[in-house]
């Protein structure tokens, strides 16, 4: 895998794509910076071996036209506080004006373009669009990999224009590094947690992963599913009644292949769907009419913890329970408790898809994990064995 460490650039342009897709407040101010900052070493790397980045993004979802409230130029004040250094921005991302300011850029200086999907030939992968950005450098690198699973002009298409000359960014090869760390473990055992709401958003994950295990543990509501499918009571807890049998396959698959499959022991249930509603802990496969399933509960916690510190590869992919609900937390932040001390005990450990990130985040225990994923959708296309063009476009 080349990286972008890999190459020395000799003053050129170095053409790189970024994920600047961060949340700006009313006065079109950042407020999470996380994605800025994880792409620093990257553009740092470009500097240091002597090339010129001229850094390129999308942000939010524009019409395929100019929007004020969308434009790369509100967080060129945040790049240049993050990276030290003095950031060109250009009015649009293709052009004669765009190429002359990548032309015309300073060594150590930064030069950002506008918003790639002002242009509608962006997300349609349009060949003609990719050839005029690729006009914008003389070396491609991809450091976005929370896009990296989409067959964008960007991510996917301008790598062709730069044969023998592209690399991937440090984001880019950490994320695909430590997904391969899970999916060809040679460490026993490996323990996937995977939760969320629907099985059926989780089906192509739970299908790629079963060979690959020792321990799968499902939680939160897609275990109602599973639970329902096994004969038990679940009340009114979120079911997905088509995906029974789906479920009782991958439950057969994982015995076939001697996967032991953790199930919730018992369930804190609330009678609506409310942080202040009435709640009471049954086992998980009593739970009344009229209740519904918001948490896992202290036994389940307990059987966990037990299985996690034993572990010595850990993914985590959904929460166990409505975590943003402070009297329904509690399963996700012990299960994350228990995955940070199986980490200090030697284990490697990943925290990927939106919510998780989320609940280890709003535990504080972020930096306690070996490593989280900043891709969302592609770590979890990823997971499921898909071949992602972003990755594609670099190493063919």
């Amino acid at each position: 895998m080349t990286t972008v460490e890999d190459i020395q650039y000799n003053n050129g342009r170095v053409l790189i794509r970024v994920d600047f897709n961060v949340p700006l407040n009313d006065d079109l101010k950042v407020t999470d910076d996380n994605r800025i900052r994880a792409t620093i070493p990257t553009i740092k790397a470009v500097l240091k071996n002597g090339g010129r980045p001229i850094l390129m993004s999308h942000l939010g979802r524009p019409k395929g036209a100019y929007d004020d409230k969308f434009s790369l130029s509100n967080i060129v004040y945040k790049l240049e506080e993050l990276l030290g250094a003095k950031v060109n921005f250009a009015l649009d991302c293709v052009g004669d004006e765009a190429v002359e300011a990548s032309n015309n850029l300073k060594s150590g200086e930064v030069l950002l373009l506008e918003n790639l999907r002002f242009h509608e030939g962006e997300t349609s992968g349009d060949k003609g669009f990719a050839q005029e950005l690729a006009k914008n450098g003389d070396y491609y690198v991809n450091d976005a990999f929370g896009t990296a699973h989409r067959a964008h002009a960007s991510t996917a298409v301008i790598a062709e224009f730069f044969k023998g000359k592209k690399a991937f960014g440090l984001v880019m090869a950490a994320e695909i590094e430590n997904v391969t760390k899970v999916l060809n473990s040679t460490e026993k055992p490996v323990t996937a947690i995977v939760g969320g709401a629907k099985v059926s958003s989780k089906i192509a994950i739970l299908e790629n992963l079963v060979s690959k295990l020792d321990n799968l543990i499902i939680g939160g509501g897609m275990a109602y599913t599973f639970l329902k499918a096994q004969g038990g009571k679940v009340g009114s807890s979120l079911v997905e009644d088509d995906f029974l049998e789906t479920a009782r396959e991958i439950l057969k698959t994982a015995e076939a292949k001697g996967v032991k499959v953790y199930l919730p022991v018992d369930s804190v249930n609330a009678d609506k769907f409310d942080n202040n509603a009435a709640k009471e802990t049954t086992p998980a496969d009593e739970v009344k009419d009229g209740w519904m399933g918001l948490d896992v509960g202290p036994e389940t916690v307990t059987m966990l913890d037990e299985v996690l510190v034993n572990s010595k590869v850990i993914l985590w992919n959904g929460p166990m329970g409505v975590f943003e609900f402070s009297n329904f937390e509690f399963g996700t932040r012990e299960v994350a408790k228990s995955i940070v001390k199986a980490t200090e005990a030697g284990a490697f450990s990943i925290v990927g898809g939106g919510d998780s990130v989320a609940a280890v985040k709003q535990f504080g225990m972020a930096d306690q994990v070996s490593y989280v994923s900043t891709g969302g959708g592609a770590m979890l296309e990823y997971l499921e064995g898909k071949e992602l063009p972003g990755i594609k476009a670099i190493l063919n």
